[in-house]
């Protein structure tokens, strides 16, 4: 693939999530890829790499799947994390014989190129997306995602323990929330009982509350919304999704905007 040096709106990705190594003092950027993200047959993840946020390097191809790779459609909304002197990309995929899943990748540079090592981190009979990796304070991992609203009509978001590993679940799924009780939600369809979850990512603040941006629908469309820990700093503490909207439209989402 060509590489050239090009700004960020030149950069056509949905799903942007952006890697900063101070190990190769870059940030990376990944997205999901391609004209057919929602049809057709999925090409992979490409990731741009950048020293100051503005001028990007790239296409790389980070994920090209291999001929019997289990899915082949929509793969959607990489996020990679460093773990170990390792990077790991949370990432979501489907096929007409499986539900839509978060699987795990890894390589030994943030550019990749990467490998599954994890094909299924969700039920297999739930429709999930947007898996997030989370470590909790005593250094255990999770994985925060979203079961989507096209099967249980309030999209629901959900986090499980990890192994250590990181290929494999610890326990069954624990619910935090559900879209609708979001006071400023918006529902959808003819009687307005379909809520959206997506896009979980989890920051804990200086003063050590952990809170999630996720995004739904509200008032003005595609919206970004905050929830808090209601303990305010343990993950399996429900969540509480009314604390309040950014204001950001989907169209803001592009690094660091919001």
């Amino acid at each position: 693939m060509k590489e050239s040096l090009r700004k960020l709106g030149d950069i056509h990705f949905r799903d942007p999530f952006v890697l900063a190594d101070p190990a190769e003092a870059k940030y990376y950027l990944y997205g999901s890829t391609g004209q057919n993200v929602w049809e057709g047959k999925a090409i992979g993840f490409d990731v741009y790499e950048s020293s100051d946020l503005k001028n990007w390097k790239g296409p790389f191809e980070a994920f090209r799947p291999d001929p019997d790779f289990w899915a082949d459609r929509h793969y959607w909304a990489p996020e990679v994390f460093k773990r170990g002197g390792r990077y790991y990309m949370f990432a979501s995929f489907k096929s007409e014989a499986r539900r839509r899943t978060t699987g795990v990748l890894v390589a030994e540079h943030p550019a990749g190129p990467f490998e599954a090592v994890s094909f299924n981190l969700t039920p297999a009979d739930w429709e999930c997306l947007d898996g997030t990796f989370f470590e909790d304070e005593e250094g255990l991992p999770w994985m925060v995602f979203c079961r989507e609203w096209v099967q249980v009509q309030d999209g629901e978001m959900y986090a499980v323990r990890l192994t250590e590993d990181l290929t494999g679940t610890v326990g069954e799924p624990v619910l935090l929330f559900k879209a609708s009780e979001a006071s400023w939600s918006k529902g959808f369809g003819v009687d307005g009982s379909n809520y959206v979850t997506d896009g979980p990512f989890l920051h804990r603040m200086p003063s050590g509350q952990l809170l999630m941006l996720w995004s739904t629908s509200g008032a003005e469309g595609y919206t970004m919304g905050t929830a808090r820990s209601r303990n305010g700093k343990k993950i399996l503490y429900l969540f509480s999704a009314r604390m309040g909207v950014t204001g950001c439209s989907s169209q803001d989402l592009m690094v660091s905007r919001c």
